[in-house]
This record gives C-alpha cells, sequence and structure tokens, in this order.
C-alpha cells in the first residue's frame, strides 16, 4: 500500500478504551471503523447494543452465507466447475471429482490457487507430480499444464488472480520464517509416477482458459513429455497444518496478520488454531468492524468455527462491503472468557478490494436465513 498523507486526527470523546480491542468500558461493544482495511487510521466505537442487532435488513448488501456441499459433480474440466464469486481481479470456483480428468487445463487467465477441502491424489504438471491431500493449497503459475487424478474423491475451492500473480507476503520485522517456513514449500518430482504417467497413450486435449473462454488443443501423445526443468518458477504445496499462526496474548489481533497470500486487489489468508488471548481485559473474539474497503469472504474447512453459528465444514460466507459485521450471538456470549484454551478452526479467507458478483453456482446454494443470525442479540 503506498503512503498516504491521511489527515491528521487524534481524538477521543466519553466513555472509551485506550487500548483497542482490550479494556472496553463495562456493558460496551468496540466496533472498528478503519481505512485500508486493517492498514489505515482507525476509530473504536463504544456502544450499548451490538452494531448487529438488526430486526431486519432488505437488499443486496445483505450478508450471505453459501452450502458449497450442495454443488453436485462438474464435468471433468475444471473450466466447468461453478463459479461462486468472480469481479475482474479475482474467480472462485468450487469444483468436485472423483475420477481423473481425460484432459488437462492450463490457465491463460492468470495464477491458480487450488485449495483442496477434500480428498487426496496426485497432480501431474510440467514440472512433475506432487501428491495432494485434504488441507494443501496448491499454487499453478498461469500458463501451467496439469491434471488431477483423484484416490479419493476430491473436492477443491479454486481461486484465480485475473491477469495477476500470487506473491507471499512481506513479513517485516517477524522474519521469514514466520507463518511458515519458506522450506515447508514442496515442488513437484519428476519421479517414477510421472514417468508412467508420461508413457499413457491416446489423445490428450489440453482446456486452455483465456479471458473466460476455453480453446482445446488435442494431442496424439501425452504433452507432460518434459524431462527436466530449472529456474525460479515452479508449482508449490502447502498444507494449513503446517501454519504457525500469529498470537498475542494480551490482543486480539486483525484477521489481515494471518495472509497467506497476496495478488494485486485481493488477499488470501489462512486461519488455523491458535490459542486464545489469556488477558483478562482482552477481546477474545473477532470485533465488530465496518468493512467498508473490502468484501469479505470465508470458506469453512474444518474444526469448529467459534464465531459463527450453525456454520459446517463445506460452507461460504460472503459480507459486501459497505455495512457493519462481526461475531455471532454464540460468539459473543465469550467475548471476554473462552470455555476453552484454543480455537479448533482451519478456513481461509479471500478479502477483495473490489466488489464481488455472485456467480450461479453460489445462487443455487444459498440460505437465505443467514442474515437474520445476528437477530437474537439483545
Amino acid at each position: 500500500m503506498a503512503n498516504r498523507n491521511w489527515i491528521p486526527v487524534r481524538g477521543a470523546e466519553g466513555l472509551h478504551s485506550r487500548q483497542a480491542h482490550a479494556d472496553l468500558p463495562e456493558g460496551t461493544y468496540e466496533r472498528e471503523m478503519s481505512k485500508e482495511g486493517f492498514f489505515g487510521p482507525a476509530a473504536f466505537l463504544y456502544h450499548r447494543k451490538p452494531p448487529t442487532g438488526w430486526t431486519s435488513f432488505e437488499g443486496p448488501l445483505r450478508p450471505r452465507a453459501y452450502d458449497l456441499n450442495g454443488l453436485n459433480e462438474a464435468a471433468p474440466s475444471p473450466w466447468d466447475a461453478p463459479v461462486v464469486l468472480h469481479n475482474a481481479a479475482c474467480e472462485m470456483r468450487f469444483w468436485k471429482l472423483s475420477a481423473a480428468m481425460p484432459g488437462l487445463a492450463r490457465n491463460a487467465d492468470g495464477d491458480q490457487l487450488l485449495f483442496v477441502h477434500q480428498g487426496s491424489g496426485d497432480l501431474f504438471c510440467d514440472y512433475g507430480r506432487i501428491a495432494y491431500a485434504a488441507g494443501d493449497y496448491l499454487y499453478l503459475p498461469r500458463g501451467t499444464m496439469w491434471r488431477l487424478k483423484p484416490a479419493a474423491p476430491t473436492a477443491v475451492l479454486m481461486i484465480q488472480a485475473t491477469n495477476g500473480h500470487f506473491t507471499l507476503p512481506d513479513k517485516g520485522l517477524l522474519g521469514n520464517h514466520a507463518l511458515f517456513d519458506p522450506a515447508l514449500l514442496a515442488t513437484p518430482a519428476m519421479d517414477e509416477a510421472f514417468v508412467a504417467h508420461q508413457a499413457e497413450e491416446g489423445a490428450f486435449p489440453v482446456h486452455i482458459k483465456k479471458r473466460g473462454q476455453v480453446s482445446v488443443a488435442t494431442y496424439g501423445y501425452n504433452p507432460l513429455d518434459a524431462v527436466g526443468w530449472h529456474g525460479e518458477l515452479a508449482p508449490v504445496k502447502i498444507n494449513v497444518r503446517d501454519f504457525r499462526p500469529l498470537n498475542s496474548h494480551r490482543y486480539h489481533l486483525p484477521p489481515s496478520v494471518h495472509t497467506t497470500f497476496l495478488a494485486d486487489r485481493f488477499v488470501v489468508c489462512t486461519f488455523a488454531p491458535r490459542p486464545f488471548e489469556t488477558d483478562p481485559g482482552a477481546i477474545k473474539i473477532p470485533f465488530f468492524h465496518n468493512n467498508d474497503d473490502y468484501d469479505e469472504v470465508l470458506f469453512y474447512h474444518a474444526g469448529d468455527f467459534f464465531s459463527r453459528d450453525h456454520i459446517e465444514a463445506g460452507m461460504l460466507t460472503f459480507h459486501p462491503s459497505g455495512f457493519t459485521h462481526g461475531p455471532h450471538p454464540k460468539a459473543l456470549k465469550n467475548m471476554l472468557t473462552q470455555p476453552k484454551p484454543a480455537t479448533d478452526e482451519y478456513a481461509v479467507m479471500i478479502d477483495t478490494r473490489d466488489p464481488l458478483d455472485v456467480g450461479e453456482g453460489a445462487a443455487s446454494v444459498e440460505n437465505p436465513a443467514y442474515v437474520d443470525s445476528w437477530k437474537t442479540q439483545g
């Protein structure tokens, strides 16, 4: 983010805490208003009632939830998988497959992340073979030819950086080995299984996506016939269980500290189990905040999602920018005291700088009652 000459304000009025997200005035609920997500100037307001205590919510800005488990298995090309959410810089699809792709795929629209929600198997690509399992991120540079051969039925959240790239965040004072050590990034191997795959015979169609349209180039041999490579660009894999999330026992950190991949107009963050805050005055749940600059998407992978009611693995929530949101009633009861010492959840968050449109895939599995799930707050 470029440096900005923000309008200088240092002010305070009425009952307030001196430290954000801690030592709230008794009987109040904190709401954060901020610029540029959690990176710009911010104000913290203290309310007598939960800021999400609406009695009704009409219009397109309402929060939404989708049960992606309800999407049926698609045709064996990833480009036939239903689009969930999209804008000019980002596209999300949810893809289920149980048998090997009969052909190959190539994304000419941008870099791609495959987040494996369920299943296991092998990914074969220009660079070799890499085994995958639930919880894996598979990064595929733009233009990579690839093919999945599941050993077990597989479900994948696909995230595309349209006309862009995925990079790693600058970890600054934390050092390069925080969150995860780059040594954990696995690359494909040209092993015996890859050589055996090269020996397969027949016609090999390559489904190439560019500008959202698919062209098919068919080969009379397996085009994954490379015998070697070198350089500074390759697919990589890392599992969510390799993450060592940041934690502060005295302060609830914003979700942006869990940023895993950066794209030009969005970020991908990983939530992994971590200890709850132990300071008596620190809030121990996500704080209420206005998300006025970013659309927020959460895909729930595994565990007990402590800030949400009635959300199960395989579901996705979408909070468009422009309204206040925060924890559900179940979590709000534990704002200052948690019944267990640590969280138990794995989730993927995608925050986009530009508004997202809802795809047909998500629209078909929406839970329209999600907007009412905050109502029981008094």
